[in-house]
């Protein structure tokens, strides 16, 4: 059996900021720019609270079976809440969309190189 790749975007809604938490989040800001997103094992949050309080963590997974993809939602949203919580920032509405790399359609030049035998 084949090891699959996933990922997983975890948003949500910053909820019930203080002052202090704003600030230490928009001084945060460049660290966190959706230009500098990466799918990461650890994740990778991405915001910008100036425009509006959502954000985005980005995870990497992976597992056997398809079936897997499930728990690697559950893991990520782990993830998430726990640095959420230990940094005391309120959150709500958090989700949670995952793709299995192995079931994404390939790009045209992908298929042609499949097609060719290249890949």
């Amino acid at each position: 059996m084949s090891t699959r790749t996933f990922r997983i975007m975890v948003r949500g809604v910053f909820d019930g900021l203080t002052a202090e938490q704003r600030a230490e989040l928009q001084a945060q800001a460049a660290d966190h720019d959706v230009l500098r997103a990466a799918f990461t094992p650890e994740g990778h949050l991405s915001y910008d609270i100036a425009v509006r309080p959502a954000f985005t963590f980005r995870f990497a997974d992976s597992g056997e079976a398809e079936e897997d993809i499930l728990e690697a939602a559950e893991r990520a949203e782990e993830k998430a809440r726990a640095w959420l919580d230990e940094r005391g920032y309120g959150y709500k509405n958090l989700r949670s969309q995952c793709e299995d790399l192995s079931q994404a359609p390939l790009a045209k030049r992908q298929r042609r190189a499949a097609a060719r035998g290249d890949g």
